[in-house]
């Protein structure tokens, strides 16, 4: 009777572990979703609140190069062009942690994409990148497709710009089709 007693009486405690740990395991998981949740929202603002100081103070390095750089000394030529390429760079690392926010998402349902438009808004993205090293990108006429339209422009615009910037001595021509 005994042992039958201690037996009932683990097999409660085990059952009451058991829920505890499965309680704590839902709070961990949704404390770990609004985590989550708060970092997409991060990097959305940061995305969307840096890119355009930026991309103005991208133009108008590019500017000043244009319009003085020829009288300008090879100094300050030199300092406009690590200023273009620090913009550049960040303008990566701002995409990139826009990336890795989404990572742990699902993305958004399918709809109807058409691909030329999405190619256009990718090369549009990476215009300067494009220009700065010479690159040739263009398309065929591109297909209407099932998908999501922020992972399709994500994914032409990470593959063009590893095209462009893992060329050899040449500079990059990058043709898509389909």
């Amino acid at each position: 009777e005994q042992r039958v007693t201690d037996l009932q009486q683990t097999k409660e405690e085990l059952r009451r572990l058991n829920e505890e740990l499965e309680q704590r395991v839902i709070e961990r998981t949704r404390e770990l979703k609004r985590s989550n949740e708060d970092l997409e929202q991060f990097a959305y603002v940061a995305s969307h609140d840096l890119q355009e100081p930026l991309r103005m103070i991208t133009s108008y390095m590019q500017l000043l190069r244009q319009r003085y750089g020829p009288n300008l000394d090879s100094d300050a030529n030199e300092f406009i062009g690590f200023a273009l390429d620090g913009g550049t760079r960040m303008q990566q690392l701002i995409a990139d942690l826009l990336a890795y926010s989404r990572v742990g998402t699902r993305g958004n349902p399918f709809e109807q994409v058409d691909l030329a438009e999405i190619f256009r808004r990718a090369r549009q993205n990476l215009e300067v990148a494009i220009r700065e090293n010479d690159a040739q990108v263009t398309a065929d006429a591109l297909p209407v497709v099932p998908g999501d339209p922020v992972q399709l422009t994500q994914l032409f615009q990470n593959l063009t710009a590893n095209a462009i910037k893992f060329r050899g001595e040449t500079s990059s021509h990058v043709h898509v089709s389909a």
